[in-house]
C-alpha cells in the first residue's frame, strides 16, 4: 500500500480525498432503496465513473488536468463491496486512468492502529490544503461523524483554493463551496433519472 503519500509532498493540482468506508456504505444504502423503487437489480457502483462525477462536480473541466485521489480505509477492509474495481492493493493502490478530464492517479491509504480514521482523515485534509501547487480540493468525508471538523478545517485555508465538501444532505456552510454525494453515486450505478418515479 502506498503509505507514504501523505509524507512524500507530492501532490497535483486536483486532489480528491474520501473517505472509502463511507462512500462503500452509502452506495450499499442507495443500491438498497433503489432496488426497492425501481424493481430492478444493481450492480456496483463504477468507480471510474464515480470519480469522474466527483471531478466534474467539484469543477474540473475537459483538458489535459493531473488529479489525485486518495481513498482513506479501515485497515481491516481490503476491498470496497460497492464498488468495481473494490481491491484496494490490487486494483487501486498505484493505478490510474486517463479520460477526457486528464489523468486520475488512485492511492488507497489504509489507517495504521496508532490513529483513528477520523483523526487522519482530518490530517489528510489540512496537509492537501497546505500545499501551494494545489489548488482544487473535493472532500468526501463521513458528514455524520466528522463534518464539523471538516468545517473547522476548511475555515483556516486560504481563499484562493476552490474547495468543494460532498454529502448527502445540505450542511451548515463554511467557506467552501457543497455538492450532494448521492448524485455522483446513482450515476456510477447506472440509476436514470427517469426511473425515479
Amino acid at each position: 500500500m502506498n503509505n507514504d503519500i501523505l509524507k512524500e509532498g507530492k501532490w497535483s493540482e486536483n486532489v480528491i480525498l474520501a473517505d472509502a468506508d463511507y462512500i462503500d456504505k452509502v452506495a450499499f444504502d442507495l443500491i438498497v432503496n433503489f432496488e426497492r423503487m425501481i424493481g430492478r437489480r444493481i450492480n456496483q457502483a463504477d468507480m471510474a465513473r464515480w470519480i469522474d462525477c466527483i471531478a466534474l462536480d467539484g469543477g474540473i473541466r475537459e483538458g489535459e488536468n493531473n488529479i489525485q485521489v486518495v481513498l482513506i480505509h479501515d485497515k481491516k477492509n481490503g476491498k470496497l463491496d460497492n464498488f468495481a474495481p473494490s481491491d484496494y492493493a490490487n486494483e487501486l493502490d498505484g493505478k490510474a486512468f486517463k479520460d477526457n478530464l486528464g489523468e486520475f492517479v488512485i492511492s488507497a491509504l489504509p489507517v495504521e492502529d496508532i490513529v483513528s480514521k477520523d483523526d487522519l482523515f482530518i490530517d489528510a485534509l489540512s496537509l492537501v490544503c497546505e500545499q501551494k501547487e494545489v489548488k482544487r480540493v473535493m472532500v468526501i468525508p463521513d458528514t455524520e461523524k466528522i463534518y464539523d471538523q471538516v468545517r473547522q478545517t476548511l475555515h483556516r485555508v486560504d481563499d484562493d483554493k476552490r474547495i468543494t465538501v460532498f454529502s448527502m444532505q445540505p450542511m451548515q456552510g463554511g467557506n467552501f463551496r457543497q455538492e450532494i454525494l448521492g448524485y455522483s453515486l446513482m450515476s456510477a450505478l447506472g440509476i436514470r433519472a427517469d426511473e425515479i418515479k
